[in-house]
């Protein structure tokens, strides 16, 4: 069997969602693969069916119908408690609202996914000091998130999504909340990350500014893949409107 160098394979990937007696379709059939190291934006307007399509790579949601394979595992043969420690093992994720833990500081948010991994108290202690240092925060390890900017946040979420070297990191709208300088300074960070580290970033997003750092952009539109276009030096033009 060869060395497979896709992080994500979908095969006709369908769900859809009862709204009252309606039925909403998000996804009508999707089936694309990401290789390992990418840096790629699943873009789209909204209900476009990205967002779900992120969720389901992370075992957030589950498929209706179709082949989900993340890091070598089928989802749809796991059951709730594989999946959350798939989650937990091999999925980093960055999502639009932080989701930082208010009550603890900076570098106790970055420890906490270590912590339910059982590593040892002063390697966690290490690993989260050396990634703060690595996004900028070296002097802000023991802020509450309430005395973090937005973007300070945001990059207390990413170094927490990869601090313990996840297969993959989902990031769901990373820059909504952000300026437009912030966000850029979130996504040339996040891009030395993937170069520097070898994490593979996959991003949901409507944001032009994010499609431009993609080296890859899938555009989704009415729940199927309309366009998928690559290129290594990132996007500086927005193929959707």
């Amino acid at each position: 069997m060869g060395f497979n160098m896709n992080i994500v394979e979908c095969i006709d990937v369908k769900k859809a969602y009862r709204q009252d007696t309606l039925e909403v379709r998000a996804l009508n059939g999707i089936t694309l693969s990401i290789q390992k190291g990418a840096f790629v934006a699943l873009a789209g307007p909204s209900g476009s069916g990205k967002t779900t399509m992120l969720n389901i790579i992370g075992g957030l949601d589950t498929a209706d119908s179709g082949r989900v394979i993340v890091d070598g595992n089928a989802l749809e043969d796991m059951t709730q408690s594989e999946l959350a420690n798939l989650r937990l093992r091999n999925v980093g994720f960055v999502f639009q609202a932080y989701n930082l833990i208010p009550v603890l500081s900076a570098l106790e948010n970055v420890e906490f996914v270590m912590l339910l991994q059982g590593i040892p108290p002063d390697e966690r202690r290490e690993r989260a000091m050396a990634i703060l240092d690595d996004v900028g925060l070296e002097d802000m390890y023991n802020r509450r998130p309430a005395e973090l900017s937005g973007g300070q946040q945001q990059r207390v979420a990413v170094a927490r999504a990869i601090v313990s070297s996840p297969s993959i990191v989902l990031a769901d709208e990373p820059t909504a909340n952000l300026d437009s300088k912030t966000g850029k300074g979130l996504l040339e960070m996040m891009k030395q990350m993937n170069e520097r580290r070898k994490a593979t970033f996959v991003f949901s997003t409507h944001d032009k500014m994010v499609m431009d750092y993609a080296r890859r952009l899938i555009l989704i539109r009415d729940g199927l893949v309309a366009d998928d276009q690559v290129r290594e030096g990132g996007f500086r033009f927005a193929i959707f409107d």
